[in-house]
């Protein structure tokens, strides 16, 4: 194990069924991680994965009373929570303020930004309990410029990135560390159009990030175990971007 300090560490993650968020629950259980995994979609991918360490609840994050009914089963069957990753999220389409409908809009922020503050105000009291506890929360190059997305997702991971910082303003001293991870372009379902037909989309990607290539969620997971493990300990309250280099050009 190269993070051995997570072996035995109880952690939730959000967004679990594919993606990222697989890819954390992958590396957390390869690290003797006791995992709860929440998504709306549960995959076979997921469902094949050891079920010693992990238990699978399905939930739309969106939907508050959902969301409560999960974090309160996942509390109960850690009997708390050593890490909170709260990874769920979806896209826009790169839909433009004028052709954002208010359905649109709220079902993006609940998703991507409400989700995390509910989660975080359900698990956060039991980790000032024991004055010790680590949240990851998924941002995006989106939450640092502009056309990495629409509107709303825009919107919504700057804000993400906004909240985090505050989070760990308010909280460090109680043993509290508080960090979001800002991905480019990385191989995921949600971004399976990109590579749909002749793939030009993703070939265009590729050819404009400096690493000349998309990224794999094996490396967020590998990132994500750094910044929950004590040798980040005094990373506090940052984003972390993994994006090829997008954001220097």
């Amino acid at each position: 194990m190269m993070f051995d300090d997570l072996n035995g560490k109880r952690a939730i993650i959000t967004g679990a069924g594919s993606g990222i968020g697989l890819a954390q629950v992958k590396a957390l259980l390869n690290e003797g991680v006791r995992v709860v995994a929440i998504d709306i979609n549960v995959s076979d991918e997921l469902k094949q994965q050891s079920q010693n360490q992990l238990t699978i609840i399905q939930a739309d994050l969106a939907n508050e009373n959902e969301l409560v009914k999960a974090a309160d089963h996942a509390l109960s069957l850690l009997n708390g929570c050593d890490l909170l990753l709260n990874t769920a999220g979806i896209l826009d389409n790169y839909i433009t303020t004028l052709g954002t409908t208010v359905e649109l809009w709220d079902k993006v922020m609940n998703t991507n930004l409400k989700s995390q503050f509910l989660m975080v105000n359900h698990v956060l009291p039991s980790m000032l309990q024991v004055k010790h506890g680590v949240i990851l929360n998924m941002a995006s190059i989106a939450g640092l410029v502009a056309g990495g997305g629409g509107a709303a997702y825009t919107a919504s991971k700057h804000a993400i990135i906004g909240y985090t910082k505050q989070l760990d303003y308010d909280y460090a001293a109680q043993g509290i560390r508080a960090n979001c991870i800002a991905p480019g372009a990385i191989k995921t379902p949600m971004n399976a159009a990109d590579f749909t037909g002749d793939g030009l989309m993703a070939k265009q990607v590729a050819a404009e990030t400096p690493a000349k290539r998309w990224a794999e969620p094996e490396e967020v997971a590998n990132l994500s175990l750094y910044l929950l493990s004590s040798v980040s300990d005094y990373v506090h309250g940052t984003v972390v971007p993994i994006d090829g280099g997008w954001i220097e050009k």
